[in-house]
């Protein structure tokens, strides 16, 4: 468990940390959301799946996060009492995270922080949670940053490689914060400012599969 070094109320639960009695009190009542988290990362996120579209996990990076102890739970306890709290939330963990895992370092890829709100009535979820990271994510970027949100509801967000699959469901309503990487494109490709961001940070490392539709999309938007 990471506690933060200027407040203590925030601390990055591990796998580990999953004895209730090694839980700080005030977390202790969220041992079954944090359990639910891990549990739907190890079983779902490191999984093919059939509707995925294409072979592989679901996400290839958290089986990794999860061996290395890389892949750490925030609590955020009650319901904003509106969107600006949660965005001030996020604002902190994505600090927190930069201080953690500089792009410089090697581990930085696979680690991610899963901010989790538990308390957010089902009626509430999909609004808190698909506004702030649609309000969010354009600074993210900029930091070379993605957000992602996570709830059963779930996200109208369709798969990349299946039009039908709804690939952002969880157990628990989630906001996710991790490095860019270069498979990010078709997720920024809609924003040119996004765009640029993406073709800064990987214009040497397109992936293959992407080189056409990027190059594509650069000579239109060329002046």
């Amino acid at each position: 468990m990471l506690t933060h070094p200027s407040d203590p109320r925030r601390v990055l639960v591990e796998r580990s940390d999953l004895d209730p009695m090694a839980l700080p009190p005030d977390l202790r009542r969220y041992e079954i959301h944090l359990r639910a988290t891990f549990d739907w990362g190890r079983a779902y996120l490191t999984n093919p799946h059939p509707d995925l579209g294409r072979s592989g996990s679901v996400c290839p990076f958290v089986s990794a996060s999860l061996k290395r102890e890389r892949f750490f739970l925030a609590v955020h306890p009650g319901t904003p009492s509106d969107p600006a709290e949660a965005v001030d939330t996020m604002r902190f963990y994505r600090d927190w995270f930069l201080e953690l895992a500089p792009r410089s370092q090697p581990s930085a890829q696979i680690t991610t922080i899963l901010v989790l709100f538990p308390d957010v009535p089902q009626d509430a979820v999909e609004p808190l949670v698909d506004d702030v990271q649609a309000m969010l994510k354009p600074e993210y970027v900029g930091q070379g940053l993605m957000i992602g949100e996570f709830h059963n509801g779930p996200p109208a967000k369709s798969g990349l490689w299946n039009s039908d699959f709804r690939p952002l469901r969880s157990p628990v309503p989630m906001l996710v914060v991790r490095h860019m990487v270069p498979t990010d494109y078709p997720f920024l490709r809609d924003d040119p400012e996004q765009a640029r961001m993406y073709l800064e940070l990987f214009g040497d490392q397109v992936p293959a599969q992407l080189r056409d539709q990027v190059e594509r999309e650069r000579a239109v938007g060329a002046p």
